[in-house]
């Protein structure tokens, strides 16, 4: 100020038309912003992941008798018994219906999130009589409408309003999620059930030749052929296979009550369909790129979904240190008298400017929560990310392995098979003695209860594939899924 002569004044130095000019353009310049509005919401960019080109597990491999992964991978399977359950499951089951109420709340909370960016119209009226001294009684009745609406002029209601948006089509992702699980959880346990039926059946079987060789040795030791050593191992490798049944009895049971329960229902009363084992096919699900798993997995869309949400969300924090503009209007009508009520109308409009202070630093705070969410959410959806990619190589190394597990187990059961016959009939003949059979007996029910589950660990590889790539669920933003996920259901 120093450097201003006082016989100067500032005034004198801007004409008045000059000035005048410049108001009008302020408030020009004011009206547009106040039409157009601002965002002070960070540019989304997808945060990088590492990808490679194509999987580990995938190279080298022949595409020729792949099937795709697509909505209803179940039915590769070629059971109807599972379609069947997996389309009950699909229906009933009550995780999956929380799941589902829960997008609907979600969706319901962004409703009302949005509410804010429209303005608000209240109508009332009111009916007074007072008494007054001398029987005097004076009514009074009036009408009147209200309507508010704040200027978003910093896009605080909106930042607000996407994150809410967000969170909702995130919780439609964390739905495709379940329904995913259910379906895989529901096959894996279908397949488990199968097996155990299949290995129950094996551990009586072998238990029934025990116990006929154990009464051939009781009459070879009447007639003097046979030892009470001999016996003696028998009956132990008897009560041996016999132990084996009421554990998978149990192991058998569990599963259908699990089974159960993914359907929805009362595990009482409940049955699963016998299929053979061996006859189920096993498909092999094309192996996609890395970088699909971004758009097929729902896991990482609810990343996703849940990050772009606390972006808005910073973008609302950084809002809420700036002024906001309320705008107000009532009117309506009031009179003692009926006759004259509508010959007595009144209105207002106002509009009010608030802007923060001091708040403790409050808004700061939250500022930074928004931040830090938004770290979380990156971190988050970056773990996703290579954990899918783990589980694609896990799921496709499984499937490989499996493969040569269940050749080699099945060469060795039909070899133990053949050395049981042989053991058997050479020990009736005297060639052989009875060690030789016991040991063929052990050999032959391990080999075949191992190839049972040597083929259980190739229907779950399969089945883990599926699910790995996305099974088909997770773009819950296109009407293509919409229409597949209906179909499913």
């Amino acid at each position: 100020m120093s450097g201003l002569s006082r016989s100067a004044p500032l005034s004198r130095t801007v004409s008045p038309p000059v000035r005048l000019s410049c108001v009008r353009a302020a408030l020009c310049a004011l009206g547009l912003a106040l039409l157009a509005g601002c965002s002070l919401v960070p540019a989304w960019q997808r945060p990088g992941a590492p990808l490679a080109h194509s999987f580990d597990g995938a190279a080298g491999g022949s595409l020729a008798a792949t099937v795709p992964v697509r909505s209803g991978w179940w039915r590769e399977y070629h059971d109807p018994a599972l379609d069947a359950l997996v389309e009950r499951s699909l229906h009933n089951n009550l995780t999956l219906a929380s799941a589902i109420a829960s997008v609907e709340q979600a969706r319901g909370n962004a409703e009302r999130a949005g509410a804010s960016q429209y303005p608000s119209l209240s109508l009332g009226g009111t009916v007074d009589r007072s008494h007054q001294g001398r029987g005097s009684t004076t009514k009074t009745q009036s009408l009147f409408a209200e309507a508010s609406y704040e200027v978003d002029f910093w896009g605080f209601n909106a930042a607000n309003a996407s994150a809410a948006d967000l969170l909702a089509r995130a919780s439609g992702f964390d739905r495709d999620t379940v329904a995913l699980t259910l379906t895989a959880s529901v096959t894996d346990t279908y397949f488990q059930v199968q097996s155990l039926r299949r290995r129950l059946a094996i551990a009586r079987s072998i238990s029934d030749d025990a116990e006929h060789i154990l009464q051939l040795l009781l009459a070879q030791q009447q007639a003097g052929v046979a030892t009470e050593l001999q016996v003696q191992q028998q009956r132990n490798a008897l009560a041996t296979f016999q132990a084996a049944v009421p554990v998978l009895q149990q192991q058998l049971d569990t599963n259908i009550h699990a089974l159960a329960v993914l359907a929805g229902t009362a595990p009482e009363q409940f049955t699963v369909s016998d299929a053979a084992l061996a006859d189920i096919p096993i498909p092999q699900p094309r192996p996609n790129l890395p970088a699909s798993l971004l758009e097929t997995r729902p896991d990482i869309r609810s990343k996703e979904a849940q990050l772009q949400s606390a972006n808005q969300s910073v973008g609302a924090a950084r809002a809420a240190f700036l002024p906001n503009i309320v705008l107000t209007a009532d009117g309506g009508l009031s009179s003692r008298s009926l006759s004259q009520f509508l010959s007595s109308p009144f209105a207002s409009l106002a509009m009010s400017l608030a802007a923060p202070i001091f708040d403790g630093g409050a808004l700061r705070g939250q500022l930074h929560a928004s931040q830090a969410a938004e770290a979380k959410g990156v971190a988050d959806y970056q773990q996703a990310v290579i954990t899918a990619l783990q589980d694609v190589e896990d799921s496709l190394t499984a499937a490989q392995q499996q493969q040569l597990a269940e050749a080699a187990d099945q060469n060795a059961a039909d070899a133990a098979r053949k050395a049981a016959t042989l053991a058997q009939a050479q020990y009736r003949l005297g060639t052989v003695d009875f060690l030789t059979v016991l040991d063929a007996q052990r050999t032959l029910y391990q080999s075949e209860d191992t190839l049972v589950q040597a083929r259980l660990a190739r229907l779950q590889a399969s089945v883990s594939l599926f699910r790995a790539f996305g099974g088909g669920f997770g773009v819950t933003d296109s009407s293509t899924a919409h229409s597949s996920m209906a179909s499913s259901l």
